[in-house]
């Protein structure tokens, strides 16, 4: 069992803030590796209730940038740490990074099964208050039923996230 202390807070409009900022920093160093960033996960969306920790999406045209992207990521302080079991999509750490809200990092091509996931997820979630409130009644259930159970939070989820994707044709 992996443990961590499980906070789920109501949207913050300063999760926006931290990733435009964090966005124009990727940006600047990565200039013409990709084609976007992607704000993505619980804190992208307005009215959710999140883990206070950005998803980001940086997406590229196709595994041939990998390399460029990543020397550049790893001059920001950021280490590689392969697919970690997802296909197109790659994830980064940092075990120091003083500017930034914590974030998780991940780079995908555009063609991404994992990537039109993560946008086709938080777009229904934008645009259907119905589902926002159902999936943060069950976010908030799960905090205090799993405070500090990561695994026993993400799989009091999991129902709820079966039917949200059935909902927006993901499954």
């Amino acid at each position: 069992m992996r443990t961590r202390d499980i906070i789920v807070l109501p949207y913050d409009p300063a999760w926006a803030i931290a990733f435009a900022e964090l966005q124009q920093l990727l940006c600047t160093a990565l200039q013409d590796t990709i084609l976007r960033i992607e704000h993505v996960g619980s804190t992208s969306v307005p009215g959710m209730w999140a883990k206070p920790i950005l998803d980001i999406d940086i997406v590229i045209d196709s595994d041939t940038l990998l390399p460029a992207v990543i020397d550049r990521l790893t001059a920001l302080g950021y280490v590689y740490e392969g697919d970690l079991g997802i296909t197109d999509r790659h994830a980064f750490r940092y075990d120091v990074n003083p500017i930034a809200m914590e974030h998780h990092l991940y780079v995908c091509p555009a063609y991404s099964a994992e990537l039109h996931r993560h946008i086709t997820f938080r777009d229904h979630l934008r645009s259907n208050a119905a589902a926002r409130n159902a999936y943060s009644d069950v976010k908030r259930q799960a905090a205090q039923r799993y405070p500090h159970d990561i695994d026993g939070y993400i799989a009091y989820k999991s129902a709820i996230i079966t039917q949200l994707y059935q909902q927006c044709g993901l499954c």
